[in-house]
C-alpha cells in the first residue's frame, strides 16, 4: 500500500457534468442487497444522492476533476469492496480547526453514521447541495460540515487560502486549515456544548491532536498524514 501523497493548491476546477456509472447500473441487485443489509445494522443511514469524482489533475498549484451523481448505497458499495471502479475517486473537503494554541480538533462519528468510531476533520461525501454555478462549491460545503457537526461558523475561524490535497488509494481529502481564535479546551467544550443540545448529534466525542502520540489508529491515513506533515512543519 502506497503511502499517502500531499497536493498544496490554491486552485480547485470541480465541474459536476452527467455521467453514467456503469458499476452502478451493472450491479444495482448487488448493490441493493448490500445497502439493505447495511440498514438492519444502522437503521438512521438513508439512500440519499452524493458526489464522486473521476479524471482528477493536479497541476501548478491547480486541482480539476469532473464530478457526477449518484446514489449513496452505490458509493458505499464501491467503497465496501474495494473500490471496484478504479477510475473514481471519492474527494470531499476538511475543515481542519486549528486552536490558537496549536491543537487539531477532530470529531469521532456516532454509532448511527455508516462511520461510526472513526475520527475526522468536520467533513462529509458532497452531495447536490453543494452544487453552485454548475461546479462542486467545496469551501462552501466545508462551511457547511463545520457548522452542521460542531456548531462553529465562519465568524469563528480564519480559513487559509491554500488546500492540502491528500491522495490515498481513491480517496482525495481537501483540506482546508481553520484557524479559531481560542485555545483547545475552551473549543471543545464549546463543541462539546453544542452537541449536547441535539438530539442525535454527528458526533460521539471531540479529540484534540497536539503531539504525534495523540494520533489513533481511529484516524484515516489521509488524516494522520496531513497532521504529521503539520506537526513537523512547526
Amino acid at each position: 500500500m502506497t503511502s499517502p501523497v500531499i497536493h498544496r493548491v490554491t486552485a480547485l476546477d470541480l465541474a459536476v457534468r452527467p455521467v453514467v456509472w456503469p458499476f452502478a447500473e451493472e450491479r444495482r441487485a448487488e448493490i441493493a442487497a448490500h445497502f439493505a443489509e447495511k440498514q438492519r445494522e444502522r437503521p438512521k443511514i438513508w439512500n440519499g444522492r452524493v458526489l464522486l469524482g473521476r479524471d482528477a489533475v493536479f497541476t501548478d498549484g491547480h486541482f480539476a476533476a469532473t464530478y457526477f451523481e449518484t446514489d449513496f448505497a452505490s458509493f458505499l458499495a464501491w467503497r465496501d469492496w474495494g473500490f471496484p471502479d478504479p477510475a473514481v475517486f471519492n474527494g470531499f473537503g476538511m475543515g481542519a480547526l486549528r486552536t490558537s494554541d496549536g491543537a487539531f480538533v477532530l470529531g469521532e462519528m456516532a454509532q448511527h453514521t455508516a462511520n461510526s468510531g472513526r475520527i475526522y476533520f468536520p467533513s462529509g461525501t458532497p452531495d447536490l447541495d453543494d452544487i453552485k454555478d454548475g461546479a462542486l462549491d467545496i469551501p462552501g460545503s466545508v462551511v457547511r460540515e463545520v457548522a452542521e457537526e460542531t456548531g462553529l461558523t465562519a465568524d469563528d475561524y480564519a480559513a487559509e487560502a491554500d488546500w492540502h490535497c491528500v491522495v490515498s488509494g481513491r480517496v482525495i481529502a481537501m483540506i482546508q486549515v481553520l484557524n479559531l481564535d481560542m485555545p483547545g479546551e475552551v473549543a471543545r467544550a464549546r463543541i462539546e456544548a453544542n452537541l449536547a443540545r441535539e438530539a442525535e448529534p454527528e458526533l460521539s466525542a471531540i479529540h484534540l491532536v497536539r503531539e504525534m502520540s495523540d494520533l489513533t489508529p481511529s484516524m484515516p491515513r489521509f488524516v494522520t498524514a496531513f497532521i504529521a506533515q503539520r506537526l513537523a512543519s512547526r
